[in-house]
């Protein structure tokens, strides 16, 4: 990956020059983003400079004034940024509780709207919990709502191609478009919105982070190819990287400390104190395990928390060593 990002800069230079609607776009774009497209079994995707970016156009372009967003309440602050830059009504439902989606929804029949938006996270990023794709999918389809879902810490992990949740719950035809950040597993930066044509081709003409946007550099394009090409020829990190959680979550559980139900790569590791949570990582940070602390308004008010994210270069002995170093500190911390 890094050698043809450096080929591609030899090639190109290291700047876009522009946006994309003008000199900086590169035909190097076009075709990761047809490929990626293929990937999550859509008509189109279009890119963007970060994940973030992507939220914000999506959200602040797509729902118009008339129509409602239902937001899940643990989204991502681009989410939220995004809805509250819309024209739209807006209402937050609890966190993957599909029975106060209906409730909402059911009210949202009393009054004039023109489009429901349900938007959610495939996997959160706090609490490293699965939302009920599913279930959702079929809850749109009662109340004719549409559903947007943000894969960033899903596509690269997930699916028997690793192209994220959407696809191992078998709704690829049943979501109107997602969000997939390539700064996490795919190891790059920026972010794939893929959906259908006709919606990727309002966006690239109205989207304004991504009209008015200097484009990526176009070296970025070739580092994105060589991403989807590790994806696609070597399954086994994704098997690896998913044996490391489970192995990691046996010896955490063997040390008697609360874990959430759902096993994903993000385990979240519940302080409480702003303050012990710090110290925590710090100490841990000394030990040599890059482990950081996660506190409000990332969080919820004494949710302060580890949030540790398993990546599949660790072996299984680095694992248990960062065990018994977080024992320790705990232990040294008096919890």
């Amino acid at each position: 990956m890094v050698q043809r990002f450096a080929e591609a800069v030899g090639r190109e230079g290291c700047g876009s020059t522009g946006s994309r609607l003008l000199r900086g776009h590169r035909d190097g774009f076009t075709a990761v983003e047809r490929r990626f497209a293929a990937f999550k079994r859509t008509e189109r995707s279009i890119y963007f400079s970060s994940g973030y970016l992507a939220n914000i156009a999506v959200l602040a372009t797509l729902p118009e004034k008339g129509d409602v967003i239902f937001s899940d309440e643990s989204n991502h602050a681009s989410l939220i940024d995004g809805i509250r830059l819309s024209r739209a009504q807006r209402a937050v439902f609890q966190h993957n509780d599909v029975d106060d989606l209906v409730r909402l929804l059911s009210e949202s029949k009393n009054v004039p709207v023109n489009q429901r938006f349900v938007v959610v996270e495939s996997l959160f990023s706090m609490d490293g919990d699965y939302a009920p794709l599913a279930d959702y999918v079929s809850v749109c389809q009662n109340f004719d709502a549409v559903l947007f879902v943000d894969e960033a810490h899903a596509v690269g992990v997930y699916g028997d191609d690793g192209s994220g949740l959407i696809h191992s719950a078998g709704i690829d035809d049943d979501v109107l478009l997602s969000v997939n950040t390539a700064g996490k597993a795919l190891g790059v930066a920026g972010a794939f919105v893929a959906g259908p044509a006709w919606l990727i081709d309002y966006l690239e003409q109205r989207a304004r982070p991504f009209v008015f946007s200097t484009a990526s550099p176009p070296a970025v394009a070739a580092a994105l190819e060589a991403s989807l090409d590790v994806i696609a020829g070597e399954p086994e990190r994704r098997k690896r990287l998913l044996a490391r959680v489970r192995f990691l979550r046996a010896r955490l559980k063997q040390a008697g400390l609360p874990l959430p139900t759902d096993i994903s790569q993000i385990i979240p590791i519940i302080v409480g104190d702003n303050t012990a949570a710090v110290k925590l990582a710090q100490a841990l940070q000394q030990r040599g395990f890059d482990v950081r602390a996660i506190r409000p308004p990332s969080v919820p008010d004494t949710t302060a928390r580890l949030r540790v994210s398993v990546n599949a270069s660790l072996s299984e002995d680095d694992l248990d060593r960062f065990v018994d170093a977080l024992g320790q500190c705990l232990r040294k911390l008096g919890r």
